[in-house]
C-alpha cells in the first residue's frame, strides 16, 4: 500500500508538470489546428534561462528568495519573445499553406533550438543551484519533498487561473471566437494575428515555468530535456483531447499516473524482467492506445475541418 500511495504522489508530481506543457499543445491546436512540436524545446530553453539567470543573481549577492522569481520572470520573459519569433517567422507565413509544410517546419525548429542550445550551454548536463534545503516530509511511509509539493501547488494554481483567463477575460474570448471561426472572429473586429501571437507566448510562458519545475525537481537541465518531454505531453494533450484546456489538464495528471504506477509495478508483473527504466513505453502505448480506439480524447470534441 505504501507504494501504491508513494507511486501516486509522483505520478500527481510528474503529471501537473506534463499537464502544463501540454496546455501549450492544445492551445495553438484549438486556434491553428496545428502541432508545435517545437513546444518541448521552449520548455528546455525555459530551464536553461533560469538556470543560467539564478546562477547570476546569486553570484552577485541576491538573495535566494528574490533571486528565484526574478529567474522565473526572465525565463517567462525569454520563452515569450522566443515564442512570438517561432509564430512570427516558421508558422504565419505557412498559416494557409498544406498541413504537411508547418508540421516539417515544427520539427526543424525543433533541431534548430536544440542546436542553438547546445552552442550556447554546452552537451554537458547543466546543475540547478542548490541554494535551499528540499526537506522530505513523511505522511505514513510515503516521502514528499518541498520542491515537489511546490511544483503540484504551483501547477494547479496555474492551470486554474489559465481557465479563468480562457473563460473570464476579453483575451479568452477573442481566443475562443478565433478558435471557433477565424473569418467570423474577424468580421466581428478580433486582430486574429495578435490573438495567435499572444497564445503562442502565454503557452511559452507556462512551458518556462514547466522547464523551471522540472529542473528543480531533478537538479539539473539539459539541451536534449525538451524532447522526450515534448512527446510526453504532447501524448497527455492527445489523451485529454487535444484543443480541450481541462482536456489537457486531466490528460496530463492520467498520464503521470499511468506512468509512475507502471514503473512502480512493472518489475513485479514482469518477474524482474522490466525495470522501471521502461516507463516511456507506457505514454507511447497509450498514444498509440488512444489514436486507435477514442480519437478525440477523454474530453475531447470533434473538431471541424478548416477549409
Amino acid at each position: 500500500m505504501e507504494t501504491f500511495l508513494q507511486q501516486l504522489i509522483n505520478g500527481l508530481v510528474q503529471g501537473s508538470v506534463y499537464a502544463l506543457v501540454a496546455l501549450g499543445y492544445t492551445m495553438v491546436y484549438g486556434i491553428l489546428g496545428l502541432i508545435n512540436f517545437a513546444h518541448g524545446e521552449v520548455v528546455m530553453i525555459g530551464a536553461m534561462l533560469a538556470i543560467s539567470s539564478l546562477n547570476v543573481l546569486l553570484g552577485n549577492g541576491v538573495s535566494p528568495l528574490l533571486a528565484l522569481p526574478l529567474c522565473a520572470v526572465i525565463a517567462m520573459l525569454g520563452c515569450m519573445a522566443l515564442g512570438y519569433g517561432i509564430e512570427r517567422i516558421a508558422y504565419r507565413p505557412l498559416r494557409h499553406a498544406p498541413r504537411l509544410a508547418p508540421l516539417i517546419t515544427a520539427i526543424g525548429v525543433s533541431i534548430v533550438l536544440q542546436n542553438l542550445a547546445m552552442m550556447i550551454w554546452g552537451r554537458d548536463y547543466l546543475p540547478f543551484p542548490k541554494f535551499f534545503s528540499n526537506n522530505p516530509h513523511s505522511f505514513g511511509g510515503v516521502i514528499i519533498s518541498d520542491i515537489q509539493l511546490l511544483i503540484f501547488v504551483l501547477a494547479l494554481t496555474l492551470m486554474g487561473l489559465l481557465l479563468l483567463l480562457v473563460q473570464r477575460t476579453r483575451l479568452g474570448r477573442a481566443m475562443r471566437a478565433v478558435a471557433e471561426n477565424q473569418q467570423a472572429a474577424l468580421l466581428m473586429g478580433v486582430d486574429i494575428n495578435r490573438v495567435i501571437s499572444l497564445t503562442f507566448m502565454l503557452g511559452s510562458a507556462l512551458a518556462a515555468l514547466a522547464g523551471i519545475m522540472v529542473s528543480a525537481n531533478y537538479g539539473l537541465a539539459h539541451y536534449y530535456m525538451g524532447f522526450l518531454l515534448g512527446l510526453k505531453a504532447f501524448t497527455a494533450a492527445v489523451l485529454g483531447g487535444i484543443g480541450n484546456l481541462k482536456g489537457a489538464m486531466l490528460g496530463g495528471l492520467v498520464l503521470g499516473l499511468i506512468e509512475s504506477l507502471g514503473a512502480g509495478y512493472i518489475g513485479d508483473l514482469s518477474g524482474g524482467f522490466f525495470g522501471s527504466n521502461y516507463q516511456d513505453v507506457f505514454a507511447f502505448f497509450i498514444l498509440i492506445a488512444v489514436l486507435v480506439f477514442r480519437p478525440s480524447g477523454l474530453l475531447g470534441e470533434r473538431i471541424a475541418e478548416r477549409a
